[in-house]
């Protein structure tokens, strides 16, 4: 129903083997706040600062401190681009959810409410929380989950990029397993249909492509009236690490 898209998603993949071990792979979503001017280049400016940052790195930088460092070079871009006096002047700001994989390790970094769910065993969990007011006030206790599903103001968020010159950034790791699929998405594909519809859709296809227009199809069916936007991630293989004074080792 939207005559435009404020979305913007991509993705870095090593070039070389060499790569997998030294920088990994890294994918990134954004939704461009509703409400503000703009919105689709605050998201392309945010994925695009990320992605060609993620690819500068020297070797083993670990993820854990390196993704939220680079969310905010992406948060500084975006709000430099919306300062008076810029050729693209306008108040700009955005979600973003990003995933860094390496070895056994997902490294998962996000302001807003655009999410990341891991999909395993036919169960879909979110990794991410939702930077919003009725996010905040369901973990605080004042309502309960469903009162904030259904809430009218669950799109009102309290962090965004490019608001101000800074920006927190939640990050969490997690380790995933071979058969495991990582779950992007932006609120216009969670906030119509459910975890468990997302799961039986994803563990139902083999191919993932499939997979990411039947959960747009559903989403449109059920709403249709924001964006949609979603990547699938499947781990096929993991190797197994240690970790001592900062640095991998290997598992027998």
């Amino acid at each position: 129903m939207r005559d435009h898209n404020e979305d913007y998603l991509g993705c870095v993949l090593p070039e070389v083997p060499e790569r997998e071990q030294t920088h990994g792979w890294l994918f990134a979503l954004a939704d461009g706040v509703g409400g503000q001017d703009r919105g689709e280049v605050a998201s392309r400016t945010a994925v695009e600062t990320l992605l060609a940052e993620f690819r500068r790195p020297g070797r083993n930088q670990q993820l854990r401190s390196l993704l939220p460092r680079l969310v905010q070079i992406a948060n500084e871009r975006v709000f430099e681009a919306g300062l008076p006096g810029n050729s693209r002047s306008a108040a700009m700001a955005t979600t973003l959810v990003a995933c860094a994989l390496r070895f056994d390790r997902a490294v998962i970094s996000h302001v807003g409410d655009s999410r990341c769910y891991l999909v395993r065993g036919g169960r879909a969990t979110a990794l991410t929380r939702d930077h919003t007011v009725v996010g905040e006030q369901a973990r605080m206790g004042l309502i309960s989950s469903r009162e904030a599903a259904e809430a009218e103001t669950r799109h009102i968020l309290t962090r965004s990029l490019g608001a101000g010159m800074f920006v927190g950034a939640e990050t969490t790791e997690h380790i995933v397993l071979g058969g495991d699929v990582l779950l992007l998405c932006s609120d216009g594909l969670h906030g119509a249909i459910s975890a468990a519809e997302m799961a039986q859709i994803v563990t139902r296809n083999i191919d993932l492509n499939a997979a990411a227009r039947q959960l747009i199809d559903a989403a449109n069916e059920s709403d249709g009236g924001d964006n949609v936007s979603v990547q699938l991630i499947r781990i096929r293989g993991v190797e197994r690490i240690g970790m001592y004074r900062g640095r991998p080792y290997k598992l027998a």
